[in-house]
């Protein structure tokens, strides 16, 4: 199971976007790669600030989180901005036993989530979200690793290490890849976490 704390944060300060609503840098970065009409899947979608933009841009967007208080946010956000998103309330690590529409996607997105997933549930999890793709779809992620730690709200990761996400793509094209160093202080704290944001293409089935 998911073992994020942000759910009992969101419940706590339902007013309030602890993520802001404006798109984060990758879910812009990726917009521009997808096709009009792209079906996307946000895997861990929170509050909904990226998956509320992908349907701004006219995708077709299907949002999943653990936590129904960041659903009902996301939600109230899809309103306010004129747009319509599918919502699912489920754990992201039981995605690979779950129906999702008709299962075949041109995006599939997570900012931030998928460490929360125990690394015995990745492998399973990562090769049913592949199979989830269309022909030279696209998945874009942001994960923590390692090389900088920082526990906050009680939180629970299995921190990826340098190259294991690319690793679980090692058949796809790499379109961009980077180990980074990003600031947060949602603690309170002013700190740091080292994350590896990879953006990969599935190559053609028949190729």
């Amino acid at each position: 199971m998911t073992r994020s704390p942000w759910a009992r944060e969101y419940a706590r300060a339902p007013e309030t976007y602890i993520w802001g609503t404006e798109a984060s840098p990758l879910a812009r970065q990726v917009s521009a790669l997808v096709p009009p009409g792209a079906r996307v899947l946000d895997v861990g979608c929170g509050e909904g600030r990226d998956s509320v933009f992908f349907a701004e841009r006219g995708f077709d967007v299907t949002g999943v989180d653990i936590a129904g208080s960041g659903l009902a946010k996301a939600e109230r956000l899809a309103c306010a901005r004129g747009v319509r998103a599918r919502w699912v309330c489920g754990d992201i690590g039981g995605l690979a036993t779950r129906r999702l529409g008709d299962g075949s996607f041109d995006l599939i997105y997570s900012c931030g989530s998928v460490h929360y997933v125990p690394r015995a549930l990745r492998g399973r999890l990562f090769r049913r979200l592949q199979a989830l793709t269309r022909t030279e779809g696209l998945h874009a992620h942001v994960v923590f690793t390692d090389l900088a730690i920082y526990m906050e709200k009680g939180e629970r990761i299995d921190y990826f290490t340098p190259g294991e996400l690319a690793a679980l793509y090692a058949d796809w094209l790499i379109v961009t890849g980077e180990q980074r160093l990003i600031d947060c202080r949602q603690d309170g704290t002013i700190h740091r976490h080292s994350v590896e944001q990879l953006v990969v293409r599935a190559h053609p089935r028949d190729a």
